[in-house]
């Protein structure tokens, strides 16, 4: 009978196609670091999901050994850390208040996810055979704690002047960009929103209601409603003057819970 390389004789059963290991070497050129102890690199790439199927049912502590969710968490604060130090360097003359915003945009979930995109990472995750049908390479939450990931294992592996330049690199562009204006634009709108589904009430509702002045020098009113209210603010641009309304709306939330 002839030798069937695709097939498993005994039933005919199509074998599993074996996942190519990620390339390590290309990873390390992409991160701009070496890895002293690449088992720190290969931990960081894993999902739960691949490490659980790697060892036996009821061996939960074994699975933990393998897959990035502590070097996720200890990637977090590095990431914080890291953030807050460059923001406090390049802007020295900003508010308490901006330089939280502005970290909070740096180190949210989508600023990191499109860092994640931008170095391919998801090319290079190990996922278990049920997260991977279900495109967890492409899963914005999946993306960014890869990137949480990576640097806690660069903070373990070089330390903290290692982790910092990874940092550096990864979000290069975000650092580069982000402003005080920038950041409350949408800061304000992400806690309003964040406030409302606590709530669990329905979204809030931006609507342009005047725009006055010429085309180089409009200023644009905006309303912000929910159930249960709604509020008005100016600005020079639509988005600044959705970003005042919801400043606006959390302020009104703010006196009604100081009032009862």
């Amino acid at each position: 009978m002839p030798t069937l390389p695709a097939l498993v004789i005994i039933g005919l059963t199509l074998k599993q196609p074996e996942i190519k290991p990620p390339d390590l070497d290309l990873l390390e050129a992409i991160l701009s670091y070496s890895f002293k102890d690449r088992a720190l690199l290969e931990r960081a790439l894993t999902h739960r999901s691949w490490a659980h199927e790697q060892v036996s049912q009821g061996t939960e502590d074994q699975a933990r050994e393998l897959h990035n969710e502590n070097l996720e968490f200890l990637g977090d604060s590095v990431l914080g850390l890291v953030v807050a130090d460059y923001l406090c360097t390049a802007h020295p003359n900003v508010t308490e208040g901006e330089l939280s915003r502005m970290k909070h945009r740096l180190v949210s979930e989508p600023t990191l996810a499109a860092a994640s995109i931008r170095l391919h990472l998801g090319d290079f995750l190990r996922f278990g055979r049920g997260e991977e049908k279900s495109g967890g390479r492409r899963k914005g939450a999946l993306l960014a704690d890869v990137l949480e990931a990576l640097t806690g294992a660069i903070f373990v592996d070089g330390g903290l002047s290692a982790a910092t330049n990874f940092v550096r690199h990864a979000l290069s562009e975000e650092l580069r960009t982000v402003t005080p204006a920038g950041a409350a634009e949408s800061d304000f709108k992400t806690m309003l929103q964040e406030r409302l589904q606590a709530g669990r009430r329905s979204a809030p509702r931006y609507e342009v209601v005047e725009s006055l002045g010429p085309p180089h020098r409009r200023t644009f009113t905006v309303e912000v409603a929910w159930d249960g209210g709604s509020a008005r603010a100016q600005g020079r641009t639509i988005k600044i003057a959705e970003a005042a309304a919801a400043n606006e709306a959390l302020a009104l939330m703010k006196a009604e819970d100081e009032a009862t």
